[in-house]
């Protein structure tokens, strides 16, 4: 009985782990993308709100870069590619 309460925490404990393992979707200033162009397409790629967009070019703008979503590895890697083929600088950390 005492191997089954183990061998459940230990599933538990699993399951915390892969479901806390957080990325963050971070977009770099450059001198070459217009605010209007860099706000599109966080609107696009990202769901951002023209709002969150509009903040978010202000930051990556003045403090040089934003994290712009938060989520798993997998959920990112797609946003990225497409920030790239927009032209925008952008890492997953």
């Amino acid at each position: 009985m005492n191997i089954e309460r183990e061998t459940i925490y230990q599933e538990e404990i699993a399951v915390l782990e892969e479901s806390t393992d957080l990325r963050n979707l971070v977009v770099y200033n450059d001198d070459v993308n217009t605010f209007d162009h860099v706000i599109d397409t966080l609107i696009k790629v990202c769901g951002h709100s023209v709002e969150q967009a509009e903040q978010c070019t202000w930051l990556i703008h003045y403090k040089g870069k934003c994290t712009v979503k938060v989520g798993s590895y997998e959920e990112l890697e797609g946003m990225c590619t497409s920030l790239h083929l927009k032209e925008l600088s952008a890492d997953i950390q």
